[in-house]
């Protein structure tokens, strides 16, 4: 187990090191693909957040509905509540965090529904005007809630849909720029599909493999101003998989893999006069697209565009997917430690770091911790510790049920 930790982080360090040397030995332009809220695509909690954003095929638990909404029909218990807690820029500012509830009940043996509410601060700004002058103050923020469900096709696969509500309030109604801006608001939802084998075999070893495939964020546009191009919301696709080596009664090892699409238009790359000034068509009073698509198109035209619309081709198009990896070991079903690796290329931007966290299963709740090594630019999560609290439901009512019971040398009231 050793060798596979110390070979899985040898393997970090190569990629981090070849990802820098191809972005210095070539000319690659960068162009990264934005957004409106991005904060829908942290990851929220800690057990995640320790083995580098991977979870779409991860064990089921009470965060699943951010990570694959179809995970939710496979939990073992029957209720269970999470609390995350996330700072933001930490070493600069003290008031931004991302805090994160959600939970699940099952309403069968084939299907469960879940909720879950996230909440980003962006601390207090001060707004000032072209001369410097002070505008007002405003707290930005930004949450989403969302309400899913899922349901077993059999005893290997499950489905799910989840909606989203979405508010981004960045302004407070300030005018910015000589334009009103308002509060950006959408719907949106994600689909998932989750295949599980308890008894498969690998190497003569027993093992739990997973396999997830989810789509999130299917939803409007957003825009803060009456007059502005709307923006496209993060609609992204997640596939992965999970492999669990149950070595014996009291130890267990995970392997998983995640890999992320952005399924929104990328830039183009407009043409120039001599000058570096853009050239407008005439016609369209657009200007003119030297190579690539034009990006103003409907939710479902950027969906299906965004597989083949980068101006570099499909090179370009390959750089557009993020890899992330973890590792997780559990000790007697109580001790977890686990670590993690996210990659995303240098020209789509350079987020690449490490991440290692540990988790402990009391009887009836559970704490996970994490922690973020940025390996290239500052990362808003570099050096925090975040952390999650999951609650059992199920070991509540047993305690209850222990308490009340004379046999078992509890009160009976």
């Amino acid at each position: 187990m050793k060798k596979i930790f110390i070979g899985f982080l040898m393997l970090s360090v190569f990629v981090d090191t070849y990802g820098q040397s191809e972005l210095k030995q070539s000319a690659l332009q960068l162009n990264t693909i934005t957004t409106a809220v991005p904060f829908l695509l942290i990851a929220p909690d800690s057990r995640a957040g320790a083995m580098g954003d991977v979870g779409v095929a991860s064990t089921p638990d009470a965060n699943s509905i951010h990570w694959n909404v179809a995970k939710l029909a496979f939990v073992e218990k029957e209720m269970g509540i999470s609390v995350s807690y996330s700072p933001w820029l930490r070493q600069l500012v003290p008031d931004i965090n991302l805090s994160y509830v959600s939970g699940y009940k099952k309403l069968g043996d084939n299907n469960a529904i879940g909720a879950s509410l996230r909440y980003f601060s962006l601390g207090d700004i001060k707004f000032t005007n072209d001369q410097g002058d002070p505008i007002g103050d405003f707290n930005p923020a930004e949450f989403a809630f969302d309400v899913g469900y899922s349901q077993k096709f059999g005893d290997r696969i499950s489905g799910g849909l989840a909606v989203r509500y979405i508010y981004s309030n960045l302004t407070g109604g300030i005018d910015v720029g000589g334009s009103d801006t308002k509060a950006g608001t959408s719907f949106a939802v994600d689909i998932g599909a989750y295949y599980r084998n308890d008894e498969a075999e690998l190497f003569g070893q027993d093992a739990i493999l997973g396999l997830g495939l989810s789509v999130s964020n299917i939803g409007a546009k957003i825009s803060y101003t009456n007059d502005a191009i709307k923006d496209f919301i993060p609609i992204n696709l997640r596939f992965g998989q999970s492999l669990t080596f149950v070595l014996d009664d009291h130890n267990s090892f995970s392997i998983l893999t995640d890999i992320n699409k952005l399924l929104v238009p990328t830039p183009p790359v407009y043409a120039t006069d001599d000058s570096g000034n853009p050239i407008i068509d005439p016609v369209t009073e657009e200007p003119v697209i030297e190579s690539g698509k034009d990006p103003d198109v409907s939710i479902v035209s950027g969906i299906f565009q965004s597989f083949g619309d980068a101006p570099g081709g499909f090179s370009e198009e390959l750089r557009e997917y993020n890899i992330s990896a973890g590792l997780e070991y559990w000790y007697n079903k109580q001790f977890a430690v686990r670590a993690g690796y996210f990659h995303e290329h240098a020209t789509k931007g350079n987020r690449k770091y490490i991440t290692v966290g540990a988790g402990l299963k009391l009887s009836v709740f559970s704490v996970d911790f994490s922690y973020l090594i940025s390996t290239t630019q500052q990362n808003p999560l570099a050096n925090t510790v975040r952390f999650s609290l999951m609650f059992d439901f199920d070991a509540f009512k047993s305690q209850n049920k222990d308490s009340g019971n004379p046999e078992r040398g509890g009160n009976e009231n």
